[in-house]
Protein backbone atom coordinates (compact mmCIF):
# COMPACT_ATOMS: atom_id res chain seq x y z
CA UNK A 1 0.00 0.00 0.00
CA UNK A 2 1.44 3.37 -1.02
CA UNK A 3 1.46 6.52 1.04
CA UNK A 4 -1.31 8.99 0.32
CA UNK A 5 -0.70 12.73 0.01
CA UNK A 6 -2.12 13.15 3.53
CA UNK A 7 0.23 10.45 4.84
CA UNK A 8 3.21 12.25 3.32
CA UNK A 9 2.11 15.61 4.80
CA UNK A 10 1.77 13.89 8.18
CA UNK A 11 5.26 12.34 7.96
CA UNK A 12 6.76 15.67 6.85
CA UNK A 13 5.19 17.47 9.80
CA UNK A 14 6.02 14.67 12.24
CA UNK A 15 9.69 14.79 11.24
CA UNK A 16 9.80 18.50 12.11
CA UNK A 17 8.06 18.04 15.46
CA UNK A 18 7.21 14.51 16.63
CA UNK A 19 3.77 15.35 18.01
CA UNK A 20 1.10 13.16 16.38
CA UNK A 21 -1.74 15.62 17.03
CA UNK A 22 0.12 18.59 15.56
CA UNK A 23 1.31 16.55 12.61
CA UNK A 24 -2.26 15.38 11.92
CA UNK A 25 -3.49 18.99 11.99
CA UNK A 26 -0.71 19.97 9.59
CA UNK A 27 -1.77 17.09 7.33
CA UNK A 28 -5.34 18.41 7.19
CA UNK A 29 -7.20 16.84 10.13
CA UNK A 30 -9.54 19.00 12.13
CA UNK A 31 -8.40 20.18 15.54
CA UNK A 32 -11.25 18.18 17.09
CA UNK A 33 -10.13 14.93 15.49
CA UNK A 34 -6.35 15.53 15.38
CA UNK A 35 -5.45 13.40 18.39
CA UNK A 36 -7.25 10.31 17.10
CA UNK A 37 -6.11 10.91 13.52
CA UNK A 38 -2.49 11.26 14.65
CA UNK A 39 -2.66 7.95 16.49
CA UNK A 40 -4.27 6.24 13.50
CA UNK A 41 -1.67 7.62 11.10
CA UNK A 42 1.22 6.58 13.35
CA UNK A 43 -0.11 3.02 13.49
CA UNK A 44 -0.39 2.67 9.70
CA UNK A 45 2.47 0.32 8.74
CA UNK A 46 3.48 2.36 5.67
CA UNK A 47 3.52 5.63 7.64
CA UNK A 48 5.48 4.07 10.53
CA UNK A 49 7.97 2.56 8.07
CA UNK A 50 8.46 5.91 6.30
CA UNK A 51 9.04 7.70 9.61
CA UNK A 52 11.54 5.03 10.64
CA UNK A 53 13.29 5.24 7.25
CA UNK A 54 13.57 9.02 7.44
CA UNK A 55 14.79 8.94 11.03
CA UNK A 56 17.48 6.39 10.12
CA UNK A 57 18.51 8.54 7.14
CA UNK A 58 18.70 11.66 9.32
CA UNK A 59 20.67 9.78 11.96
CA UNK A 60 23.15 8.62 9.32
CA UNK A 61 23.51 12.14 7.87
CA UNK A 62 24.05 13.79 11.26
CA UNK A 63 26.04 11.00 12.90
CA UNK A 64 23.66 11.22 15.84
CA UNK A 65 22.39 7.88 17.01
CA UNK A 66 21.64 6.14 20.32
CA UNK A 67 25.34 5.58 21.02
CA UNK A 68 26.10 9.27 20.41
CA UNK A 69 23.29 10.34 22.76
CA UNK A 70 24.44 7.95 25.46
CA UNK A 71 28.08 9.12 25.17
CA UNK A 72 26.95 12.75 25.42
CA UNK A 73 24.72 12.07 28.43
CA UNK A 74 27.53 10.19 30.18
CA UNK A 75 30.01 13.01 29.50
CA UNK A 76 27.55 15.58 30.87
CA UNK A 77 26.66 13.46 33.92
CA UNK A 78 30.36 13.13 34.82
CA UNK A 79 31.36 16.77 34.21
CA UNK A 80 33.12 18.26 37.23
CA UNK A 81 31.76 21.58 38.50
CA UNK A 82 35.26 22.49 39.71
CA UNK A 83 36.32 22.79 36.06
CA UNK A 84 34.53 26.14 35.73
CA UNK A 85 36.14 27.70 38.83
CA UNK A 86 39.66 28.95 39.46
CA UNK A 87 41.80 27.59 42.29
CA UNK A 88 40.65 30.67 44.28
CA UNK A 89 36.97 29.76 43.92
CA UNK A 90 36.04 32.44 41.42
CA UNK A 91 34.16 31.67 38.25
CA UNK A 92 36.40 31.38 35.20
CA UNK A 93 35.51 33.36 32.07
CA UNK A 94 33.15 31.26 29.91
CA UNK A 95 35.72 30.94 27.11
CA UNK A 96 37.97 29.05 29.55
CA UNK A 97 35.33 26.47 30.49
CA UNK A 98 35.62 22.93 29.15
CA UNK A 99 33.45 22.42 26.08
CA UNK A 100 30.99 20.13 27.88
CA UNK A 101 30.02 23.02 30.20
CA UNK A 102 29.57 25.46 27.32
CA UNK A 103 27.25 23.04 25.47
CA UNK A 104 24.30 23.21 27.79
CA UNK A 105 25.16 22.19 31.34
CA UNK A 106 24.74 25.80 32.44
CA UNK A 107 21.30 27.29 31.90
CA UNK A 108 22.34 30.79 32.81
CA UNK A 109 24.68 33.07 34.68
CA UNK A 110 23.43 35.97 36.76
CA UNK A 111 25.91 38.66 37.74
CA UNK A 112 25.05 41.23 40.40
CA UNK A 113 27.35 44.20 40.88
CA UNK A 114 27.92 45.49 44.42
CA UNK A 115 28.59 49.21 44.76
CA UNK A 116 29.67 51.34 47.68
CA UNK A 117 28.67 54.95 47.95
CA UNK A 118 26.04 56.99 46.09
CA UNK A 119 25.74 58.95 42.87
CA UNK A 120 28.87 59.69 40.83
CA UNK A 121 31.11 58.79 43.75
CA UNK A 122 29.90 55.24 43.99
CA UNK A 123 32.48 52.55 43.45
CA UNK A 124 32.20 48.95 42.27
CA UNK A 125 33.47 46.82 45.14
CA UNK A 126 32.45 43.34 44.05
CA UNK A 127 30.49 40.96 41.89
CA UNK A 128 28.17 38.14 42.87
CA UNK A 129 27.97 35.47 40.20
CA UNK A 130 25.22 32.90 40.30
CA UNK A 131 25.39 29.89 38.00
CA UNK A 132 22.16 28.06 37.22
CA UNK A 133 22.87 24.46 36.25
CA UNK A 134 20.71 22.31 34.02
CA UNK A 135 19.02 19.22 35.43
CA UNK A 136 21.76 16.61 35.83
CA UNK A 137 19.39 14.15 37.52
CA UNK A 138 17.32 14.10 34.33
CA UNK A 139 20.45 13.04 32.44
CA UNK A 140 20.95 10.13 34.82
CA UNK A 141 17.32 9.10 34.35
CA UNK A 142 17.74 9.18 30.57
CA UNK A 143 20.90 7.08 30.79
CA UNK A 144 19.10 4.64 33.08
CA UNK A 145 16.17 4.32 30.71
CA UNK A 146 18.50 3.81 27.76
CA UNK A 147 20.42 0.98 29.37
CA UNK A 148 17.38 -0.54 31.09
CA UNK A 149 18.07 0.35 34.73
CA UNK A 150 14.78 -0.43 36.49
CA UNK A 151 15.39 2.13 39.24
CA UNK A 152 13.83 4.86 37.11
CA UNK A 153 10.55 3.15 36.29
CA UNK A 154 7.46 4.73 37.77
CA UNK A 155 6.10 1.35 38.84
CA UNK A 156 8.27 -1.58 39.77
CA UNK A 157 6.57 -4.99 39.91
CA UNK A 158 7.54 -6.85 43.07
CA UNK A 159 7.23 -10.62 42.93
CA UNK A 160 4.33 -11.91 44.98
CA UNK A 161 2.43 -8.63 45.08
CA UNK A 162 0.41 -9.15 41.90
CA UNK A 163 -3.26 -8.63 42.73
CA UNK A 164 -2.52 -7.12 46.16
CA UNK A 165 -4.81 -4.16 45.52
CA UNK A 166 -7.68 -6.44 44.59
CA UNK A 167 -7.12 -8.65 47.67
CA UNK A 168 -7.05 -5.57 49.92
CA UNK A 169 -10.29 -4.31 48.37
CA UNK A 170 -12.00 -7.67 49.00
CA UNK A 171 -10.73 -7.73 52.59
CA UNK A 172 -12.02 -4.19 53.19
CA UNK A 173 -15.40 -5.21 51.74
CA UNK A 174 -15.56 -8.27 54.03
CA UNK A 175 -14.71 -6.15 57.07
CA UNK A 176 -17.38 -3.64 56.17
CA UNK A 177 -19.92 -6.45 55.69
CA UNK A 178 -18.99 -8.04 59.00
CA UNK A 179 -19.33 -4.69 60.80
CA UNK A 180 -22.76 -4.04 59.34
CA UNK A 181 -23.92 -7.61 60.15
CA UNK A 182 -22.34 -7.74 63.59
Amino acid sequence: MALTAKDIRFVDAYMLKPDPSEAARAAGSSAKRARQAGYELLTKPDVAAEIERRQAERSKQTGIDAAWVLRRLAEEAEADLADIYTEHGTLKPVNEWPLVWRKGLVQGIKVDEIYEGRGEGRELVGLVKEVKLSDRIKRLELIGKHIGVKAFEETVRVKGLEGLGERLSRAAYRLKSEESNG
